[in-house]
């Protein structure tokens, strides 16, 4: 039970990591608009969805190397914890959106420590 918990949770997390850096990359309207709220650069946009996209990736290499997985779901945790803290500086409360891909992010990482460890 705990293994197929532990695969949706890990695959569902990739694919809306995935889906996310692809809207960064075709610089879709509304994020402009969130990240313009939030003090953040257009320009920056890219290089955010090179860091969901390796996140993404990191977690479907952790199948095979259990190792990687971690690091990549600690590292989406770490992203959406500074992404919350960015709308916090800048007095921007709509950063609803970052608390759920945090929870998906620590969710994976909590599941795939209890699944298999840390290592």
């Amino acid at each position: 039970m705990l293994f197929v918990l532990c695969t949706a949770v890990t695959a569902l997390t990739a694919a809306l990591n995935a889906m996310s850096a692809v809207l960064d990359f075709l610089r879709y309207e509304p994020i402009l608009v969130n990240m313009e709220k939030a003090g953040v650069p257009a320009s920056s946009l890219f290089r955010l969805g090179v860091l969901k996209a390796a996140g993404a990736a990191g977690l479907l290499v952790g199948f095979a190397v259990p190792l990687i997985g971690t690091a990549a779901a600690t590292g989406l945790a770490l992203f959406y914890i500074c992404a919350i803290g960015v709308h916090l500086r800048a007095r921007d409360h709509g950063y609803w959106l970052a608390g759920f891909f945090l929870a998906l992010a620590v969710a994976t990482l909590a599941l795939g420590v209890a699944h298999r460890g840390a290592w």
